[in-house]
């Protein structure tokens, strides 16, 4: 009974995508220029548009396609509330995105919003069972996951996007004067660390669970916030907080002393927010919780 349960939620659930980017990964400046694209009401499917942008016609399409990824765009294409506060050049927090907290950001908003499924199912399933893995096992995942899903997806789209995954967040190990080098340290993600090659095993990574110094303890708690899972809760277990989906235990890739000091820090910082450890329960408890908007706010007067 409990796993015909599980099959219907399954199938409630949106439809794996796998496909889109046009085996380009995100590049620094990309969710950037297409936002001020969008915000001038330009048509990212207009001829016009490669002379916009200043990219080919295939990265036109690749630049709309991580908008939606990052969930910077609502259903009806045009920019939400976030990617105005990021990027706007007049009231925008960090357009040129010089702020390592805006890139734990975003991962978040890759990871939590779902449009591109493997990054969803990487931080979320996948790293439970490997932190050590070579792409065969994560292809191995992910065809798996297709088939429980009764979905049937192309194995060379899905190997692309795996090749896409990396190139976002591994580290390129490129010869000096090699023609890719441009290329591929112009990824957006690549400075978060989360993902790295294992030098001594060709073709194999890691994705450990450990502290993130460069993880703001701000943007830990936005995302704690704005989780609906948690944003109701006036009282939040640390064992969800460390293994739900979307958790920042699972999504930053922390282990279980790691997030404790994040949420100290933000017992700490924040009046009506306490920490409490009781005959071995813990839980992060709200007498007063602030607006998830305030502590982004917070964050980048600092």
């Amino acid at each position: 009974m409990h796993k015909i349960k599980q099959r219907n939620k399954l199938s409630s659930m949106e439809k794996l995508s796998f496909s889109g980017h046009e085996s380009f990964q995100c590049r620094n400046l990309w969710l950037k220029k297409g936002y001020e694209f969008n915000t001038a009401q330009n048509k990212f499917t207009n001829d016009l548009a490669v002379v916009e942008l200043g990219v080919g016609k295939n990265m036109v399409a690749s630049i709309r396609y991580w908008l939606k990824a990052f969930d910077l765009l609502d259903d009806d294409g045009k920019n939400k509330v976030i990617a105005s506060t990021l990027f706007d050049s007049n009231v925008g927090k960090d357009p040129y995105i010089e702020d390592i907290g805006t890139l734990w950001l975003l991962h978040y908003q890759l990871v939590a919003a779902n449009k591109a499924s493997i990054y969803h199912l990487f931080f979320n399933y996948f790293r439970k069972q490997r932190i050590e893995f070579s792409k065969q096992h994560l292809m191995n995942h992910l065809i798996s996951e297709c088939n429980y899903r009764d979905e049937k997806h192309s194995e060379n789209t899905i190997e692309t996007d795996i090749g896409v995954l990396l190139k976002s967040y591994v580290r390129p190990n490129l010869k000096e004067g090699s023609k890719d080098i441009e290329d591929s340290y112009s990824s957006l993600l690549i400075d978060l660390d989360l993902i790295k090659a294992i030098a001594e095993r060709k073709d194999w990574y890691e994705c450990k669970n450990e502290f993130r110094a460069t993880l703001p303890m701000e943007i830990v708690f936005y995302t704690i916030l704005i989780n609906p899972k948690f944003s109701k809760s006036t009282s939040i277990s640390f064992y969800h907080l460390l293994n739900d989906e979307n958790s920042p235990g699972l999504v930053f890739g922390l282990d279980a002393d790691s997030l404790l000091k994040y949420i100290q820090l933000i017992s700490e910082q924040y009046d009506g927010v306490v920490y409490k450890e009781d005959a071995g329960v813990r839980e992060l408890q709200f007498n007063t919780k602030p607006k998830a908007s305030d502590v982004l706010e917070a964050y980048y007067e600092k």
